[in-house]
């Protein structure tokens, strides 16, 4: 029988760029099996709609809907429960790039996010990403009226703050860290979303992607980027929040690392 409804005492969300499902389809399947998230983001699938995975994530005991292209971005989204209003653009506005996957779970409202990287500050690719990100925000005010329970996940391609930079200093002014992506990021928690990571005191440099090059990850090299946004209304249910680096470390890893948050499902 399907189910819309969480029931278990602590929900699980998390979020993952997997640059590839088809590549680390393994990788997932393992990560699904030890933590068993209630409800998982994927960036980057990289999926045709016809060759998504999804009997071996349905085998895995999830549901799963998805937003793919063939070679670039791709989302998706994998529950225990049934997805329903389930929304694969940003209204308005007239984009081919699957970026967007929102879904509702009993009187959760989550959106999956994989902002788009900007190449380079001044680029074309940069003023489509801050194009795309003024339309994001209105679209996540409006969200908000009407599901107070939000949660905004993926990949943003946006490190806040420099404690969210290894090197500060060698980045500043270069995209992802610009002042122009950053007040974006400060408009949606003026909005009255909270970057849940930053809810609990943590260890200094935690990142969630390292280049490949250069042995980024071997010498932490890396950015914080990947994000988990909650709503006022669930600020006081957040237990918790943290980057899990083991899929890291696997043999031909994502760039990324999953991040986990965790709530109180008391309603």
């Amino acid at each position: 029988m399907q189910r819309n409804r969480i029931d278990n005492t602590k929900v699980k969300i998390a979020t993952w760029n997997v640059n590839s499902l088809r590549v680390r389809l393994a990788h997932l399947l393992d990560w699904l099996n030890t933590v068993q998230p209630d409800i998982m983001a994927l960036q980057e699938t990289k999926s045709l709609d016809e060759n998504f995975p999804a009997q071996e994530i349905v085998d895995a005991g999830y549901q799963v809907i998805f937003s793919g292209q063939k070679s670039y971005n791709g989302v998706a989204l994998l529950s225990r429960v049934t997805a329903s209003e389930v929304a694969m653009d940003i209204p308005g506005l007239a984009d081919p790039q699957r970026r967007v996957l929102a879904a509702t779970y009993g009187d959760l409202r989550v959106l999956n996010i994989y902002v788009p990287n900007g190449a380079s500050v001044g680029s074309e690719k940069y003023d489509y990403k801050l194009s795309w990100l003024t339309q994001l925000c209105i679209y996540i005010e409006n969200q908000l009226t009407l599901y107070p329970r939000l949660v905004v996940l993926g990949d943003f391609n946006i490190a806040p703050e420099d404690r969210d930079v290894h090197d500060p200093k060698a980045w500043e002014g270069q995209v992802m860290v610009s002042e122009a992506e950053r007040s974006f990021f400060s408009r949606l928690l003026s909005m009255g979303l909270h970057d849940a990571f930053r809810l609990f005191e943590q260890q200094t440099d935690i990142f969630s992607w390292w280049d490949y090059r250069a042995a980024g990850f071997r010498r932490n090299f890396g950015l914080r980027i990947d994000h988990i946004l909650i709503s006022e209304a669930l600020r006081k249910n957040c237990i918790t929040c943290r980057v899990d680096k083991a899929p890291r470390k696997l043999e031909r890893p994502s760039d990324h690392a999953p991040v986990l948050v965790e709530l109180d499902n008391d309603g």
